[in-house]
């Protein structure tokens, strides 16, 4: 009997953990065109309230419009629309769905991530703002100059560039 209910509480452990990270695997691409134009809408608003923090100053761990850091940046603006990320740029890198790296494959309000310490892991995040036929333009903040807009063009960030990530 007791073997049991040691087995039963076994049971009920694993199956009450659960994680609590949002982790999408998959991408619904059947949307009707009205959630498509609330999508699009939602997308631009939130490239909207990305770009009045232009000039923002960076601020290790920083959430606010005292001062961001790159993935503050990200997470106060995806949260401020009930979307939530992980205050992690590698973190944010493990949610949605992974996308080509390729411009034409880039869409507004994709998160963009680099590897910019010369290790291995993601370091740092900005977010698609304007796609052409062979330039990601992104927003973010650095270290050396706040939130701004660069771009895939950028010798430093052709270099670093290593993934796209799609939200929305």
């Amino acid at each position: 009997m007791k073997h049991i209910l040691n087995t039963f509480l076994l049971i009920v452990l694993f199956t009450a953990c659960k994680p609590t990270s949002m982790v999408i695997t998959s991408k619904k691409e059947n949307l009707t065109k009205s959630e498509k134009r609330k999508n699009i809408r939602l997308i631009e608003q939130i490239v909207d309230t990305a770009t009045e923090n232009i000039g923002v100053k960076y601020k290790y761990g920083g959430t606010t419009k005292s001062g961001f850091d790159c993935s503050g940046l990200t997470y106060t603006i995806f949260n401020s629309y009930n979307i939530p990320l992980p205050h992690s740029s590698y973190e944010q890198s493990k949610v949605g769905v992974i996308v080509n790296r390729d411009p034409e494959h880039a869409k507004k309000g994709d998160l963009i991530f680099f590897k910019t310490n010369g290790k291995s892991q993601i370091n740092h995040v900005g977010m698609v703002i304007e796609v052409t036929d062979d330039e990601i333009k992104f927003i973010h903040s650095s270290t050396s100059k706040g939130v701004i807009i660069s771009s895939t063009k950028e010798p430093y960030y052709q270099r670093t560039f290593v993934q796209l990530n799609r939200i929305l």
